[in-house]
């Protein structure tokens, strides 16, 4: 999944809004360069696929402008779980070279697509010395979904050096704000509008990611079809703002109930793991537009009976004075997965 050359915008095309950011990398540390988001029809992006690349083709460009960006290089990021397979798999014991040899062959077992029809990485984390095996995540992700993320980006006028993944990213970005305990899961979810990445962290490093095809579409949904307005009206009143001839009790109930369906998603997941692991979650990072619905987190903590941080994907990124600290703190949630790809840089693993 790795292209040429050296990265350091990450560009995260959502279905609702894309998002752009540029770090300067500093003597043990970032600097924020620059940043855009730009809220997008929801028809250009259906399902993760691109219904009408023109249309995006001309936002990109307009991102990138309205942000200053001259950078060419950008990491892209992909998700969803008909697009995007990751395992953590028990290997005999080999170097890094021989998986390298041997990779289709061994992922072939746990990927439900045709393995040439995907692009596979890997990444191994570590040595079982008493069984004789290593423990590696294996990453598959269709071909037909990476082209058409490239090409449209190409189109835009922008070199997309690497393709992550979006749950990798958010991993990326914890790495740089956090301070890391060793014997702690944290669990960094990701509420977009038509996907929900988990990423489950012990000591910093992943031991369970899932995507789930749900997201905060699910509130635009219901009050488009309780108060008969229009999708941008809808995405309005789930800001909090207000419209005539509607009650703001009536949206709170209509976003509680679509919240709850929401937050039942990530309780799966997070059964998911505690059957495979058995372990327990200590904290859980919240991001993504979810986390701008009144009521979200507290909802998610209370359902989940687990303390929920807002994510702050600037906290230990130097800000210049040039930049709307107000502003920053407002959007922060929607681009933690974009600072994620904005810190990858050709050849690290």
């Amino acid at each position: 999944m790795l292209w040429r050359s050296k990265g350091e915008v990450g560009l995260d095309i959502g279905s609702s809004h894309i998002k752009a950011v540029q770090l300067k990398e500093l003597r043990g540390g970032y600097q924020l360069e620059h940043l855009s988001i730009v809220p997008l029809p929801p028809d250009l992006i259906v399902d993760g696929y691109i219904i009408d690349s023109p249309r995006l083709v001309e936002a990109i460009k307009g991102l990138i402008s309205e942000a200053g960006i001259k950078v060419k290089d950008v990491t892209i990021g992909v998700s969803g779980h008909s697009t995007v397979i990751v395992k953590r798999v028990s290997l005999p014991q080999m170097s890094e070279e021989e998986l390298r040899e041997s990779i289709k062959f061994e992922a072939e077992q746990y990927i439900p697509f045709g393995i040439e029809d995907v692009n596979i990485d890997f990444q191994i984390l570590g040595q079982n010395v008493a069984k004789n095996q290593i423990d590696v995540i294996i990453v598959a992700a269709k071909k037909d979904k990476i082209d058409e993320y490239i090409s449209t980006v190409r189109e835009a006028g922008l070199n997309p050096v690497i393709v992550d993944v979006d749950a990798f990213a958010l991993e990326n970005m914890y790495e740089i704000n956090y301070e890391v305990k060793a014997e702690e899961n944290v669990a960094i979810v990701n509420v977009g509008a038509s996907t929900i990445n988990t990423n489950i962290l012990r000591g910093g490093t992943s031991v369970f990611t899932r995507d789930s095809s749900v997201g905060s579409n699910l509130h635009t949904e219901a009050l488009q079809r309780r108060f008969a307005v229009s999708y941008d009206d809808a995405e309005r009143l789930k800001r909090g703002e207000t419209l005539d001839g509607v009650s703001q009790g009536d949206v709170e109930f209509v976003l509680n109930s679509a919240s709850e369906d929401i937050i039942a998603e990530i309780l799966r997941s997070f059964e998911y793991f505690r059957g495979i692991d058995q372990g327990d979650i200590h904290t859980i990072i919240l991001s993504g537009g979810g986390v701008m619905v009144k009521g979200f987190s507290s909802l998610l903590s209370e359902k989940a009976g687990i303390d929920v941080k807002i994510v702050e994907p600037f906290r230990r990124i130097r800000i210049p004075d040039s930049f709307d600290k107000d502003y920053l703190k407002m959007v922060g949630p929607l681009t933690a997965v974009a600072t994620g790809l904005a810190l990858r840089r050709v050849g690290d693993r």
